[in-house]
């Protein structure tokens, strides 16, 4: 990720949490100062009622009150002082908030041993859940996929468009995940907690969601059957393994459509280099036929004079000319320049290597073996004894 896309990324986070601290401000503050004003309403009325009672003692007795309900205990059993919360069924309740991160904070730990333990046990818990809930994930997604297949070659029997078959599988899919994790655990919780349909609601997307704030908690009555903690907590796997699941489906549609959307960037991205480099590579064309293109001589006027010699040929001048010329020993910078056309180049090489064949340069080893020497005379043989008698005669 690019550091500016990083960078508005932060901005775009920091400004939701601001809009979110706004809104939720604006809409609980008024509820706590109500709660705080009623408190203060009932300790008036309670000292008005019972004048032999100290403020200060009242207070104290106060903060007392609530630093143990903050610990877990229960105001509304005064006479069932041996009763606990920790019962069998909500101790894995609460291991089972550990290990899913969920953590309600109802039931909290007081002591450093259980704390110390608490520390490994959601070390080695927190990835052997996420092993779980990755492997019921696949597994219940590939169910209901199964499922809604046989729905898909229906519609396709039907000789409906893939595209709306697709469009309808997919919520197919979501609303037969809301059916079964979010509206019939909403009724379930209404009549078993007797909460509203709003807390309900509240309550499994808080949870669904890890959030986990802990003011519904299910389970603290004691009147209830001691499985049912574990039971939400097994509700609680499989809604978390189905979210699992929608998110990953939601991952593979955002990289499918990204790579479709840098595939189509990089097809406009070589259309539009290749139809730069055509236009670049015709009007480089057309600037060199225009500069290759020789001007039209202009006409000459008639002269009153003798008429002009024909020009000689190299090689055909008078050797007193040839004398004449002084010796060139290096070819100066306008021989060595490249000309404009070719048919100047091809002049210049003929006429200097005729000029240098009159000078008489002397040539290379390599050009000079090329060269078919001049064959000299046959030296007479002699005999040892004398000339030959016919020689003589």
């Amino acid at each position: 990720m690019r550091p500016t896309t990083l960078l508005a990324l932060l901005a775009l986070v920091l400004l939701y949490l601001a809009s979110g601290a706004l809104v939720f401000r604006a809409f609980e503050m008024p509820k706590e100062q109500q709660a705080q004003s009623s408190l203060g309403k009932t300790r008036e009325n309670f000292l008005r009622a019972h004048p032999c009672v100290n403020l200060s003692v009242l207070q104290a007795f106060i903060e007392q009150v609530a630093n143990d309900l903050s610990m877990g205990a229960n105001p509304g059993d005064l006479t069932n002082v041996s009763g606990t919360a920790w019962t069998l069924g909500s101790a894995f309740f609460f291991a089972g908030t550990i290990i899913t991160t969920i953590g309600y904070g109802n039931m909290v730990l007081l002591t450093d041993e259980a704390r110390i333990f608490c520390i490994f046990y959601a070390l080695v818990g927190i990835p052997l859940f996420g092993m779980l809930l990755a492997g019921v994930g696949d597994k219940l997604g590939s169910s209901l996929r199964r499922g809604i297949g046989h729905v898909e070659a229906i519609f396709l029997k039907w000789k409906v468009q893939p595209a709306l078959v697709r469009s309808l599988s997919a919520m197919l899919f979501l609303l037969v995940g809301c059916l079964l994790f979010v509206l019939a655990p909403m009724f379930v919780f209404r009549y078993i907690e007797g909460w509203s349909t709003l807390e309900a609601l509240y309550f499994i997307i808080v949870t669904l969601t890890t959030v986990g704030f802990g003011d519904f908690v299910p389970g603290t009555n004691p009147e209830q059957f001691p499985a049912y903690q574990p039971m939400v907590w097994f509700w609680i796997l499989m809604g978390l393994a189905y979210f699992a699941s929608i998110l990953t489906m939601i991952g593979n549609w955002l990289r499918v459509v990204s790579a479709r959307t840098r595939a189509e960037m990089g097809d406009l991205t070589a259309h539009a280099a290749s139809w730069t480099g055509t236009v670049t590579a015709r009007m480089t064309q057309r600037a060199g036929a225009d500069a290759r293109e020789p001007e039209p001589p202009l006409p000459e006027k008639p002269s009153s004079g003798p008429p002009p010699t024909p020009p000689a040929k190299p090689g055909a001048g008078s050797p007193s000319l040839e004398k004449a010329k002084p010796p060139s020993s290096a070819p100066t910078s306008s021989v060595s320049a490249p000309l404009d056309y070719p048919g100047e180049n091809f002049a210049f090489i003929d006429e200097s290597s005729d000029t240098q064949s009159e000078r008489g340069s002397v040539l290379p080893r390599s050009r000079r073996a090329g060269l078919k020497q001049p064959r000299k005379p046959a030296r007479p043989r002699h005999s040892r004894h004398g000339p030959d008698k016919r020689e003589l005669a």
